[in-house]
């Protein structure tokens, strides 16, 4: 290097220096000039680690403040000639080791001088050059500055020690007028906090001792006791607390515009847990409000959440209200602006101009503020509102727009067409959500959606994408329940279906089925049975895919079949964990149903669904299967068949009588003998008619009801099982035994005004 380039250098680094010696010189407290040191003064000297010791001459040692976790810890090292920093502090002199741990160096500079390998091995960090410098100000030792490993250099040079001697000076200044200045506010008395409403006679001592105390009792901030216990009014509090802290103390508003640029990096369960939150920017300071702005250790870490930041200004707020911006920073503003805007407004909002390239529309994906991600949000959002259980993208080829079709009430209708130019950046959008290859579009891909992370709902969908003719993908997202398990007794079971399924469940062991087509709300009423038996003294464990009904008490496994982790895997652990009741989401192969059985004979109740189409089929079906009939009929306690119906609008459906012919050809549908038995053929007997109003979107139908079929595996039906009886057979007997079939479930809640006969006969056949 040249001599004018290696000057340049020089004078680089030496301005370099000079600015962190003023950003120390202007710190405010100890905490930030730490922040300051462990920051930017590493690099500065090419260094791996800075640390700053300060003189405890009281207990003749060196104190070290540093960052861990969320905590200031204090590192304690004796002034004595035992360690390198101890040495440095005992002869006031500088030390400069190139190898911390060649003893021979060590023992060159002093006999009894040693490197605790200890502090390594703990740490997984290799010391190798150490260069420690005295801070020293007018003859007053303050402390010692440690500087380690040197990148790419077997030693420090001279300019480095000279340069940190210069640093030490500088730090040995602004040190000693921290402390000076500490000592000097200690010694000032403070007010008392509520000395304002003392002043204004709006409490008494005593009444604050006891206010104290409730607070203390209760953990709640002694401001809201004051406000909740003593009627006094929180401005007077906030005028308190404003006088008391020296600063502004601000009120929540709900018109304060989030930071986002502020937010962007922080999680609300942090800003919740230690109650501080970024309001806003002015003059060039970021405006902090806690609950307390004179907490220094919480100061020096919520520094350290806005790197390159110096200026932070810190204000007084109430707890409570703390938590309010939280809140309306982090879900209000974003659900409030989805139902203020339309799908049509964000549309309108896109550029519609030409035919789009792949490429350059997945690079327009990932742009947060993109009208694309508001419309993708606004999509989901508005499904989940009209209480969807589906949304299904569909692209076409060429310049023909997107249809985006959401399904209600099992029912799909049109939601929007969406402009062709975003077919694909529509479907990389949602890929990128679901966490799935956005440059995979030539075979199925599956994944799941936490919206939470984009969106101001708690919900999560399951996400799945078919390539579909011209190079196009459909996507299909479906929203996955939540929640708290339906009480048993909402289900829609007849009381004699009722009474059946009731007293299987409560045996101690067997085998209970729900079976029907997908989406007919089999695991909904498994967890509702489940729900019943659930108690402190009964260990259910479940296998499901996905878990979507979460309840406390329930040992819930969800599947992953990436890894293996499928039905009978869990269903073989499962045995091995001591249940008493175990659910496992389908039997879909011989293994698992086999598995299922073999746990109901020994002792296990067992909870499980199949995809059939009616009670009496499952039986056939699980014998096709290779199911041993002596055992299978064994461990069965009931079958229950079931459907979703749409339920009529009770705010425009209308009764009616009707005709005889209505009336004969229900007769047939239900059975003609069973009609008149059931006590139905009377003349006040009324059909139900949709209409459609506003509160059900003009479609007549507003939620639905269950259909069931309930089989209950008396011994005259083991009998039949064991003889591999036809279908017909089984569904005769369990007939003969009170069962209802589907459609004669469905003619009785039509009967009840529930739903009307289309609906019955759109999702029934027998």
């Amino acid at each position: 290097m040249d001599a004018a380039k290696f000057l340049r250098k020089q004078l680089e680094f030496r301005k370099q220096l000079m600015d962190r010696i003023n950003e120390i010189h202007s710190a405010h407290s100890l905490v930030e000039i730490m922040q300051q040191i462990g920051q930017r003064i590493p690099q500065l000297f090419q260094a791996e680690r800075i640390t700053i010791y300060l003189a405890d001459n009281k207990n003749n040692q060196l104190v070290s403040k540093v960052i861990s976790g969320n905590e200031l810890k204090n590192i304690n090292v004796p002034i004595n000639h035992d360690t390198l920093a101890g040495h440095c502090a005992a002869t006031r002199q500088i030390i400069h080791v190139k190898n911390a741990y060649d003893e021979h160096e060590l023992r060159m500079l002093h006999s009894n001088l040693k490197f605790n390998r200890d502090w390594d091995k703990r740490s997984g960090f290799t010391t190798r050059q150490v260069l420690c410098v005295p801070m020293q100000f007018q003859q007053i030792f303050i402390g010692v500055i440690q500087i380690l490993n040197k990148r790419g250099s077997d030693s420090f040079t001279e300019q480095d020690t000279e340069f940190a001697t210069e640093l030490a000076t500088a730090l040995g200044i602004a040190l000693y007028n921290n402390q000076r200045m500490s000592k000097t506010a200690q010694q000032i008395p403070r007010p008392s906090r509520y000395q304002y409403l003392i002043e204004k006679e709006l409490i008494s001592e005593e009444q604050l001792q006891q206010a104290a105390l409730t607070a203390r009792e209760e953990q709640l901030s002694q401001d809201l006791v004051l406000i909740r216990d003593f009627e006094i009014d929180r401005t007077d509090v906030a005028k308190a607390l404003e006088r008391y802290f020296a600063t502004d103390f601000i009120r929540y508003d709900n018109a304060t515009a989030p930071p986002y640029q502020l937010l962007e990096r922080l999680k609300p369960e942090m800003l919740r847990n230690d109650l501080w939150v970024p309001v806003g920017v002015e003059n060039g300071s970021i405006q902090i409000v806690m609950e307390n702005p004179h907490d220094l250790q919480k100061q020096g870490l919520i520094s350290f959440s806005f790197p390159g930041q110096r200026k932070l200004r810190f204000l007084a707020a109430f707890s409570d209200e703390i938590n309010q911006f939280i809140d309306l920073f982090y879900n209000q503003d974003t659900q409030s602006e989805l139902h203020s805007t339309s799908i049509q407004d964000i549309l309108s909002s896109i550029d519609q101009d030409d035919e789009p390239e792949i490429e350059q529309e997945i690079k327009q994906v990932s742009e947060e503020d993109s009208a694309l991600v508001k419309m993708v949000n606004k999509i989901i959002c508005d499904a989940y509102q009209a209480n969807a259980s589906d949304i299904h993208i569909e692209p076409s080829p060429g310049k023909n727009d997107v249809l985006v079709r959401i399904r209600i009430d099992g029912r799909c209708q049109v939601y929007q067409r969406i402009p062709y130019k975003y077919k694909y950046a529509l479907t990389s959008r949602i890929k990128i959500m679901a966490g799935l290859d956005i440059a995979e579009r030539r075979k199925p891909q599956d994944g799941k959606i936490n919206f939470k992370k984009y969106g101001p709902l708690n919900i999560e969908l399951r996400v799945a994408t078919v390539p579909t003719a011209g190079s196009v993908e459909d996507v299909v997202l479906r929203v996955l329940a939540s929640g708290d398990p339906l009480p048993f007794d909402k289900l829609g079971l007849t009381k004699h279906n009722f009474a059946v399924v009731q007293a299987a469940i409560n045996k101690p062991y067997g085998l209970v089925l729900c079976v029907g087509p997908t989406g007919s709300g089999k695991t909904t009423s498994l967890h509702s049975a489940i729900a019943q038996i659930n108690t402190p003294e009964t260990k259910i464990w479940t296998a499901e895919d996905p878990v979507e009904i979460t309840q406390k008490g329930l040992r819930q496994v969800q599947m992953n079949t990436k890894i293996g982790l499928n039905f009978a895997s869990a269903l073989r652990s499962f045995l091995r964990a001591d249940p008493d009741v175990i659910m496992v989401g389908e039997m879909r192969d011989e293994e698992t149903a086999a598995i299922g059985i073999e746990s109901s004979l020994t002792g296990h109740l067992v909870f499980s669904t199949l995809h059939t189409n009616s009670a009496p089929e499952t039986i056939t079906r699980l014998l096709d299967m290779g199911m041993d009939p002596f055992s299978f009929s064994d461990a069965l306690l009931v079958i229950m068949a079931q459907r979703l119906a749409r339920r009529a609008c009770p705010d425009c459906r209308q009764r009616y009588t009707p005709s005889a012919d209505e009336l004969t050809s229900l007769a047939d549908e239900f059975g003609a003998e069973q009609f008149v038995a059931e006590g139905l053929n009377t003349e006040s007997t009324q059909f139900v008619k949709t209409v459609g109003c506003e509160k059900c979107g003009k479609t007549g139908y507003r939620g639905r009801i269950g259909l069931h079929e309930i089989l209950d595996c008396t011994d005259e039906m083991k009998a039949l099982i064991k003889k591999k009886a036809e279908v017909a057979d089984i569904r005769e007997l369990a007939m003969a035994q009170g069962m209802t079939t589907l459609k004669q479930d469905g003619i009785l809640k039509m009967l009840q005004g529930q739903t009307d006969m289309q609906e019955i006969r759109r999702v029934c056949i027998k």
